[in-house]
């Protein structure tokens, strides 16, 4: 029914801010200079080798704030650039979520996966296994859904792929 679907959106959004607020905890340790939200020179990889199948933006009347890439589940996913992993596990409707921070307030994060092959405060190196991709949290079928974060705040990953 239509207020279920209002207290899940609400969950969704709660998540979404609960996720910023533990990177920006993270990032708030590391003594980096601000960023200027630019991507680094070499850019970063693809996380998967996938479809994309949903982009950055409003869809269904709320924020989408990744992009999607269908994969079959269980395929590798890895690093877009080297960093710290800052998040590594469930998190509500992300399902088995890996965060990654990779300095200047720059984070990536990556959703949905079968499983986590790193832990928290373990250095990655780009291209560096993370995870399997999955089915997991609230998603409607195998994929990445892949964030790229700034001091927080999700901004479009095509910019930085």
């Amino acid at each position: 029914d239509k207020e279920h679907a209002l207290e899940h959106m609400r969950s969704l959004q709660a998540q979404s801010a609960e996720l910023g607020a533990r990177i920006r905890s993270a990032q708030s340790s590391a003594i980096v200079p601000a960023s200027t939200g630019a991507a680094s020179a070499a850019g970063f990889v693809w996380p998967v080798h996938g479809v994309l199948t949903s982009g950055f933006g409003w869809r269904w009347g709320r924020m989408h704030e990744g992009i999607d890439l269908a994969v079959a589940s269980g395929t590798p996913v890895v690093a877009s650039a080297a960093g710290t992993v800052i998040v590594a596990g469930w998190l509500g409707g992300y399902g088995n979520l890996v965060v990654v921070d990779h300095g200047n307030g720059v984070s990536t994060a990556y959703g949905h996966n079968t499983s986590v092959t790193v832990g928290v405060g373990q250095s990655v190196a780009q291209g560096q296994l993370i995870a399997y991709s999955g089915n997991t949290g609230h998603s409607t079928g195998p994929h990445v859904h892949f964030e790229v974060r700034i001091n927080g705040s999700p901004v479009d990953p095509l910019g930085y792929l």
